[in-house]
């Protein structure tokens, strides 16, 4: 063997060496190492294939149940929705707008398939919506007594009590209403509760 050809063999030695070793070095460094656990790369390979399948199944699984486990939790967590609306004014159009808020609130939970309540609450000059003798929406609340029976209607005690005294006559009261002790703790005690509150 010639000068020339021992020097060319150690260099491919080193070459091929050198090829190897650039792999195993990175696999070491990223703590990957590929052991081999079959003498058949087919059958391995069908293993892995299968493994890789079943895994992507489930995972498919568990992301569509998950939407509707959450939806399902949703359904038995929810509640009516709840809504106070304030009358405090013997103005028409204030309570021409309160009962329109709480038809189309009513409306809405229904078309939507959810519960809803809503408790008109009247005092002060706004009794007057309430009161059998002067009330100028009357014949909507009896009405709506019968169409919408998610509304309800309180008329404070206090207020019903100063109209007596100061017009010396009893206040009657239209039938759909009940009466409360007082309009104004009835709506503090409602929100405590976690009512929705809106003044029109």
């Amino acid at each position: 063997m010639s000068m020339f050809q021992y020097i060319a063999r150690v260099i491919t030695i080193t070459a091929a060496t050198a090829l190897f070793a650039v792999p195993f070095a990175a696999a070491e460094q990223g703590g990957r190492y590929w052991v081999p656990t079959t003498t058949e790369p087919a059958t391995h390979h069908q293993r892995i294939a299968a493994k890789a399948a079943t895994h992507n199944k489930a995972t498919t699984q568990k992301r569509t149940r998950s939407p509707l486990a959450a939806n399902a939790r949703l359904a038995s967590d929810s509640k009516a929705h709840r809504l106070i609306l304030q009358v405090n004014t013997n103005d028409p159009a204030a309570m021409n707008l309160a009962l329109n808020n709480a038809t189309n609130v009513a409306q809405y939970y229904k078309d939507a398939g959810e519960k809803v309540k809503i408790e008109v609450v009247t005092f002060g000059p706004g009794l007057h919506m309430l009161r059998d003798d002067t009330s100028p929406v009357k014949a909507r609340i009896e009405e709506m007594a019968l169409s919408t029976p998610e509304v309800s209607f309180k008329a404070c005690g206090n207020t019903q009590e100063r109209m007596h005294k100061a017009e010396n006559k009893d206040i009657p009261i239209v039938r759909q209403a009940e009466v409360v002790k007082s309009g104004v703790v009835r709506v503090m005690e409602l929100q405590e509760k976690g009512w929705s509150y809106v003044k029109p």
